[in-house]
């Protein structure tokens, strides 16, 4: 195994890639200084570098961008899905510009300061994502330092110990602190966030936080139900004592086995209640695990906005938003568990529901409009089989 050589900085170069192999990559840092240690990954979406940036689900990661004007339309308040980025850093092949964007409010570079996230421009991307490709998401260290001063040692010995995300409970990490009731809809130009209601009565859905993207919240409230979020830890009482129609398992970060420790018997009991469920990404993954599945990590995982998913009962394809480095076994799926969707990229499971219950999940994201709208019929799934059992 290749050792860091300090000899190859070129001259002006302010940021650093090492990888656990000994690889080194040098380009010119913004945002915050200092180094970050995760999973280097590869996204191959075209927009939405802040959405993607503050999905909790890419904790413990560094994205490496494959579309190279990153940072060209700025950042504003609105296009966020946490408080705070979750993801560690972004890799970007052109130096970040000023923004060309009529809802800028700020330049990327100040946000990922503010915010404490490395950036690293004037890398070969598409040579770095051909290498995740053909060898796997490597673990790594980003760095910026505005003097040039790096401890390449250092930073190798820090990319080596990191013990990856297999085996990783993220998700207790990023959940919120207690429970909240979810306020606001889907955004509209020209009018923001719509937080009009109906004086009707709607489906009461509990949703847990296992790091769960904002949008996700915002649809299920235009869908036609009232939200009320609870902690990843949530216990099954917890739960119930909200008086709900339904449950959804957010997405979120980490193994999904290792959240399942906690996470898995509470989805079983909220399946024995005989209530309709629905779970994203790593909700999608608890609900296989919790009726006996297994997930296995994958290779170099999928992260995207284009990636197509064909839909069994009709054999229709969407066009789907995805980011995850961990996959239910089609073949370990008990009898009650039907699969639903298949990735058409490499053939992976990307949906089940149950026979014997009103529960289903997805892979996939669908409240990142990808298609645009190819999969936002799930929320209106969901919530159309509670209002029939209520």
């Amino acid at each position: 195994m290749a050792d860091a050589k300090p000899l190859s900085m070129p001259v002006g170069a302010t940021g650093v890639l090492v990888l656990a192999s000994g690889e080194i990559l040098w380009g010119r840092g913004f945002g915050a200084e200092g180094d970050a240690v995760g999973e280097v990954c590869f996204h191959t979406a075209m927009t939405g570098y802040q959405e993607i940036m503050t999905d909790p689900s890419f904790a413990g990661q560094i994205i490496n961008f494959t579309f190279p004007h990153i940072g060209n339309v700025g950042a504003n308040p609105d296009d966020i899905e946490a408080d705070d980025p979750h993801a560690l850093g972004m890799i970007v092949r052109e130096d970040v510009t000023e923004p060309s964007n009529f809802r800028s409010t700020e330049h990327l570079d100040a946000w990922m300061a503010k915010h404490s996230r490395i950036g690293l421009s004037g890398i070969d991307t598409r040579a770095l994502t051909r290498r995740i490709r053909l060898g796997g998401a490597p673990n790594g260290v980003i760095a910026h330092s505005k003097s040039g001063n790096f401890d390449l040692d250092a930073l190798l010995e820090k990319a080596r110990a990191w013990p990856g995300l297999e085996g990783m409970d993220l998700a207790i990490t990023v959940s919120c602190e207690t429970h909240f009731g979810w306020e606001g809809g889907v955004w509209k130009l020209g009018a923001g966030y719509d937080t009009s209601r109906p004086e009707t009565k709607r489906p009461q859905v509990v949703a847990i936080d296992y790091g769960s993207k904002r949008n996700i919240f915002r649809n299920l409230v235009k869908a036609g139900a009232d939200v009320t979020v609870l902690p990843a830890t949530a216990t099954f009482e917890q739960v119930m004592a909200f008086e709900p129609d339904g449950f959804f398992l957010s997405n979120g970060p980490g193994d999904p086995a290792a959240t399942g420790e906690y996470a898995v018997p509470v989805i079983r009991q909220l399946l024995e209640t005989g209530k309709p469920l629905f779970g994203i990404c790593l909700g999608h993954q608890l609900l296989g695990l919790a009726v006996g599945a297994e997930t296995t990590k994958m290779f170099q995982g999928h992260r995207g906005a284009n990636h197509p998913v064909k839909r069994l009962e009709d054999g229709a394809v969407e066009i789907t938003s995805m980011n995850h480095g961990f996959a239910v076994e089609r073949e370990s799926l008990p009898a009650n568990a039907r699969e639903t969707h298949v990735s058409l990229f490499d053939g992976s499971n990307a949906g089940i529901e149950l026979t014997d219950r009103p529960a289903f999940s997805v892979q996939y994201h669908p409240e990142a409009s990808p298609g645009p709208q190819d999969s936002l019929y799930l929320f209106e799934r969901f919530v159309g089989m509670m209002q029939e059992r209520s």
